[in-house]
């Protein structure tokens, strides 16, 4: 299996990936997704993730979640908040066909502002929205409009009011979350915050890890398996 993978040949293969090639190579094809050696170039240390990256990863996360000991998670695509935006509930009400929202535990939104990534998560089971984001900036706004998304999808796909009263939003504080120190690795942060959030895991990690954090994912991406 390749979870007995020695470093070595982890870091054999980061370092390929990184190298010289065609940029238009496809190195990992799945989810109805590609990404290219372009792409992987992005999660060189320092660079900015682009969204084929990001959809990747997050593809990643919503696969382990199928497994049995793992919360079930839906993860929206980059392109999903900036269309609810521009087009309200009309413009994304086909997004979730074939998933019932409501049956999941977990939905990850990944959210691109101008030049910076964040997160929002909804908590289906604890009936929270929370907002993550790296640089510690609040967005009860965001949350708001989620929770208005959420009322949306219930009514037109259940037939039933959601009760907006028992829900919870929350924009995440600095002290409560890992917080970067330079401006080129909220993408890793966000992907990192989806990936323990999806585990029920402590955001235990800090600025310190992203160099090895951007290579396990280079790894995991062109594995198509999260470590």
């Amino acid at each position: 299996s390749p979870f007995n993978c020695s470093f070595q040949a982890m870091e054999r293969e980061v370092i390929a990936a990184f190298g010289k090639g065609e940029p238009d190579e496809i190195m990992s094809s799945a989810f109805k997704l590609k990404v290219t050696r372009e792409d992987i170039h992005t999660l060189r240390n320092l660079c900015w993730l682009n969204d084929e990256v990001i959809n990747f990863y997050m593809g990643l996360v919503m696969e382990r979640g199928k497994k049995e000991e793992y919360p079930t998670v839906h993860a929206f695509s980059t392109f999903f908040y900036p269309k609810l935006i521009s087009g309200g509930y009309a413009a994304v009400r086909r997004w979730t066909r074939g998933v019932d929202l409501f049956k999941q535990d977990i939905i990850l939104v990944p959210i691109h502002l101008r030049a910076h990534w964040t997160l929002a998560v909804i908590d289906v089971r604890k009936k929270t929205i929370k907002y993550f984001d790296s640089l510690g900036q609040k967005a009860d706004k965001i949350c708001q409009i989620l929770l208005q998304y959420l009322q949306e999808e219930s009514r037109e796909k259940r037939n039933l009011e959601l009760n907006v009263s028992e829900w919870t939003l929350h924009s995440m504080e600095p002290h409560e979350i890992p917080q970067q120190l330079n401006g080129s690795d909220c993408g890793v942060f966000m992907c990192k915050y989806a990936d323990y959030i999806a585990r029920d895991k402590p955001l235990n990690f800090t600025q310190t890890h992203m160099p090895y954090f951007r290579r396990k994912m280079v790894w995991e991406i062109i594995h198509q398996q999260l470590l």
